[in-house]
């Protein structure tokens, strides 16, 4: 249930080469903890390259967070990307209005993210592909701590990464 289609480091070790064997023309990405550190504004490294070259070569782009717009749309306007923000991960809300947004088919999207019970669940329940990121700086709330707890023990029994 929680397995990914990938699992990569961080956001700039996805290639096209992974998206093409995927089927794959449109991200979907996650923000805190993906691009950037938890509420953070500086930019993951080699994250505009990275993101012109999947501009270049067709790959459709656009922020899905659960944040509040007063965090993500600055975000999305340093990089120049569409967004959607509470967009109420892991149910699909968000994922339809970017899906609509960018008119694209359910097929060739792949969702982006750092966390199983947001990022990961929420494609599998919206029935796309997903790539799970390490993330870049582990929060300290008492909540995420517990989260990231529970990920550990399933990332054991479904063996990921």
């Amino acid at each position: 249930m929680f397995k990914p289609n990938l699992y990569k480091l961080k956001v700039t070790d996805i290639k096209t080469s992974d998206l093409k064997a995927l089927g794959v023309n449109t991200l979907f990405l996650d923000v805190d903890n993906t691009l950037s550190t938890h509420h953070g504004f500086e930019l993951a490294d080699g994250l505009l390259e990275w993101i012109d070259e999947m501009k270049k070569s067709g790959i459709n782009l656009i922020l899905v967070s659960n944040s509040k717009r007063s965090r993500v749309e600055p975000f999305a306007r340093s990089i120049n990307l569409q967004f959607v923000s509470l967009s109420l991960k892991p149910l699909f809300k968000g994922f339809c209005e970017a899906k609509k947004r960018l008119n694209v088919k359910r097929k060739n999207i792949c969702v982006v993210g750092d966390q199983l019970f947001t990022d990961v669940l929420g494609a599998k329940l919206f029935g796309v592909k997903v790539i799970l990121l390490k993330p870049i700086l582990l929060e300290d709330k008492l909540s995420f701590k517990f989260k990231r707890y529970l990920e550990r023990i399933i990332f054991k029994i479904e063996k990921i990464g």
